[in-house]
């Protein structure tokens, strides 16, 4: 029984290495000698924790601008030394981030603390790639232990996949789809958001709910009709985005039904399919548009379907 128990940072980087395999389970070929084990930890932590480093060291040469001698922009640094594009640089320097905050744990301080009656406890599973912190970094940071902790839970505590990460931080993410009446009624309006694969392009397009299932929303955009999940929508709350939207969506699908629709006038539909509101110019195209393609404004039907 552990009585008295101190853990500090020091304590856990100095046993981080210690990924215990029981001696039990793995034949011993040769003893290490108490310094060449230490050795052999350390080591591997260091190729264990190359992205974490590596993190470290892009957050100081950003935060100190010690790249400004030779160019005029961290990303245009990180490029040429390095060959990394902004994004993957952002990367490593959140994930370094994640992983500060997976070592930081409060100091015990027990009753009765007696000094040099010290015992550690094994450490925690940490990350060893950046693919496996990558999701978390979407999350709020008092979120990442939970969700990491959740996944090495999956993983039966071993170092959990980015796959298995990214299903947790998914579910984290999730939001549960309620009665109708309370959270997605026929006819909302939303934004789309998040939306991955052949879908990523309607992000940032405007959606109305056609049908709300157990857990995803059938919505309708501009030029077709998805089926996405509830965190996949941030609703509109305007009631004259409310009113206005679905009259536009009529609209633009009566003109989607001409025959070889010219690609300006497309180009120009798709735009207005990301435009909740639309501005005296746009309004005048989208007329435009109509009488050009000799939609007749009085067919134009309400929105009686929602």
């Amino acid at each position: 029984m552990i009585d008295n128990l101190v853990v500090t940072e020091s304590s856990l980087l100095g046993a981080s290495a210690l990924i215990a395999v029981e001696a039990s389970q793995i034949d011993i070929l040769e003893q290490l000698t108490p310094e060449e084990q230490r050795d052999r930890q350390r080591l591997e932590l260091g190729v264990e924790q190359a992205f974490y480093q590596a993190g470290k060291a892009l957050a100081q040469l950003r935060e100190r601008r010690l790249y400004r001698t030779t160019h005029k922009t961290f990303e245009a640094y990180c490029q040429d030394r390095f060959g990394f594009t902004r994004r993957h640089s952002d990367y490593l320097i959140n994930g370094a981030k994640v992983v500060e905050n997976l070592l930081s744990i409060r100091t015990i301080s027990p009753p009765n603390y007696a000094q040099g009656n010290l015992r550690t406890i094994p450490a925690q599973i940490l990350p060893t790639k950046l693919e496996q912190v990558k999701p978390l970094t979407s999350l709020e940071p008092d979120q990442w232990r939970l969700a990491w902790n959740k996944a090495v839970e999956k993983a039966h505590g071993k170092v959990p996949s980015g796959q298995i990460v990214r299903a947790v931080v998914e579910q984290l993410q999730a939001k549960p789809l309620v009665l109708a009446q309370d959270y997605c009624q026929v006819g909302d309006v939303f934004i789309l958001t998040r939306l991955q694969g052949k879908d990523s392009q309607y992000n940032g397009c405007w959606a109305i709910a056609l049908k709300p299932t157990n857990s995803t929303v059938i919505v309708d955009v501009h030029d077709a009709t998805l089926t996405v999940k509830p965190n996949n929508l941030n609703k509109i709350d305007s009631s004259d985005v409310q009113q206005n939207l679905p009259q536009i969506l009529q609209r633009i699908r009566r003109l989607r039904q001409v025959e070889q629709i010219d690609r300006a006038a497309d180009n120009i539909l798709k735009a207005l399919g990301k435009h909740t509101e639309l501005t005296v110019v746009e309004q005048d195209l989208l007329s435009w548009l109509e009488r050009y393609y000799h939609v007749d404004a009085q067919e134009r039907t309400t929105w009686q379907e929602y």
